[in-house]
């Protein structure tokens, strides 16, 4: 369970709207922001270094909003919540509202605003190669992975030399898996993967066939997703030696959120 942190009617000054007077002009706006964090140590030691500072999160948020200009309060909201979490590293997620005073309507409004919640979100991706020089495709792939500024490789697993699953007649593979943080939505994550794929020559031409790099989301959060462009929980990813055995290094004991077994126990049954 996270602590929170209450920022409450921060007023700042910004040129964002429709209008061109309001980005020529600009207006003031207020934000509300809730910082979900651990403040316990903070709070036992009385270490300012050990929670945020709110005053220099109010003064980058102000600093934010003064130095850009966007047409949408939604932009606004989104852009401001991924540099504050990309700014702050022990934030885990914010919870931000941004509002336009006096919103020009043509009506009498007080006020209009638009809140939203991001954060920081836990996932495990499958990481192969069984063509080429499989080291450096898989380091390719972690590469790709570390130069997203919406991810952060918190582990990667030691590789394994594995056989081919499904189709066997391929060149043997190797396997790992990587813990990150991200930013981004399942499905951004997924494209993102098949961008960093596609920069290692990755082709689909056969199901289960051969591959310069595979990047296979497993795990995201407890999330279960079943659409035809994404599957979370991996559907097959508990018959997998090559899965289990890498993922249970890093985390034997992340519960599967459908079968509700660990990666140890999964691993131990196979």
């Amino acid at each position: 369970m996270s602590d929170k942190i209450y920022i409450r009617n921060l007023e700042v000054f910004g040129k964002h709207g429709v209008l061109p007077e309001e980005n020529r002009l600009g207006q003031k706006f207020q934000i509300n922001a809730v910082l979900y964090t651990h403040t316990r140590e903070a709070g036992l030691k009385d270490d300012l270094t050990k929670t945020i500072h709110y005053g220099e999160v109010s003064h980058f948020m102000s600093g934010f909003m003064m130095e850009h200009t966007f047409q949408l309060i939604e932009t606004a909201a989104e852009q401001m919540a991924r540099a504050v979490l990309l700014r702050f590293p022990a934030m885990e997620k914010i919870r931000l509202e941004i509002l336009k005073p006096w919103a020009p309507i043509g009506l009498p409004l007080e006020s209009v605003s638009v809140e939203i919640e991001r954060g920081w979100h836990q996932a495990f991706v499958a990481i192969g190669s069984n063509l080429g020089e499989r080291e450096d495709y898989l380091e390719q792939g972690l590469k790709g992975l570390r130069s997203c500024e919406d991810c952060r490789v918190e582990q990667v697993s030691e590789i394994i030399a594995t056989k081919p699953y499904g189709v066997t007649d391929q060149p043997d593979f190797l396997n790992g898996m990587v813990k990150l943080k991200t930013l981004l939505s399942p499905w951004e994550l997924l494209r993102e993967l098949n961008r960093i794929e596609q920069q290692a020559g990755r082709e689909r031409k056969v199901h289960w066939g051969p591959r310069t790099l595979d990047l296979d989301i497993i795990f995201y959060d407890n999330c279960v997703i079943d659409t035809e462009e994404l599957t979370i929980p991996h559907p097959d990813m508990h018959n997998r030696a090559f899965v289990l055995q890498p993922l249970a290094e890093l985390a034997p004991y992340f519960r599967h959120p459908l079968l509700h077994k660990t990666a140890s126990q999964m691993l131990a049954e196979l």
